[in-house]
């Protein structure tokens, strides 16, 4: 799939027509956070089957897992945080749309960029530079759960965190030189094409 150059006189692509346009990094960094966002999703059936399983021992078997348990959370929580990044880009994020449907696209972009320079991604940044430490502390220590029976190797998920976060902060910027190549043409506007699976969405 290639991208080309428009521009700046260039009109806005059809497939951009309601949304931001993409710059070469932002079709890029977009990509990248779809495809990661569409192989997490693998982890909620992995998260059934533990559950299903662990209802199965604890119901029929009479063996009730706390492991199994364990993991179902853990596999949970994974899920969620791989996918932030994957909703900020396909913008299937929560929004106050009873206020932002009657801004301009301009309007809303302005306010887009102050909220992600000045609100998400510094509150982003902080919580990734605290839970770095915090998943080092559980690899350092060999951290397990407190549960007899529980699982070792806590640093697995707790690295999940800031992974997830990070992904989300590199969704955020991309999303701001989305905003700016709007505001400002810079980066540069390019035509990014659209595929039948993307059902209407102007990201990758």
């Amino acid at each position: 799939m290639s991208v080309h150059s428009v521009s700046p006189n260039d009109a806005v692509p059809a497939a951009n027509a309601d949304g931001l346009p993409h710059n070469k990094l932002s079709w890029w960094l977009d990509k990248t956070m779809i495809t990661i966002g569409e192989l997490s999703a693998w982890l909620w059936v992995l998260c059934l089957l533990v559950v299903l399983t662990n209802v199965f021992s604890r119901f029929v078997l009479a063996r009730g897992s706390i492991a199994l348990e364990e993991l179902s959370w853990h596999l949970f929580g994974a899920a969620v945080l791989l996918a932030l990044a994957y909703a900020v880009v396909r913008d299937d994020h929560v929004r106050v749309d009873v206020l932002s449907e009657k801004f301009t696209l301009r309007s809303r972009t302005i306010i887009e960029l102050l909220g992600i320079v000045f609100l998400a991604l510094p509150i982003v940044v902080l919580m990734v530079d605290a839970l770095i430490p915090f998943a080092y502390h559980a690899f350092v220590y060999s951290e397990r759960s407190q549960a007899p029976s529980g699982l070792p190797h806590r640093f697995i998920f707790k690295s999940v965190l800031p992974l997830g976060l990070m992904l989300l902060a590199l969704a955020l910027f991309s999303k701001a030189t989305r905003c700016s190549t709007l505001l400002f043409n810079f980066p540069r506007a390019i035509t990014a094409p659209t595929n039948n699976r993307d059902r209407g969405h102007s990201q990758p």
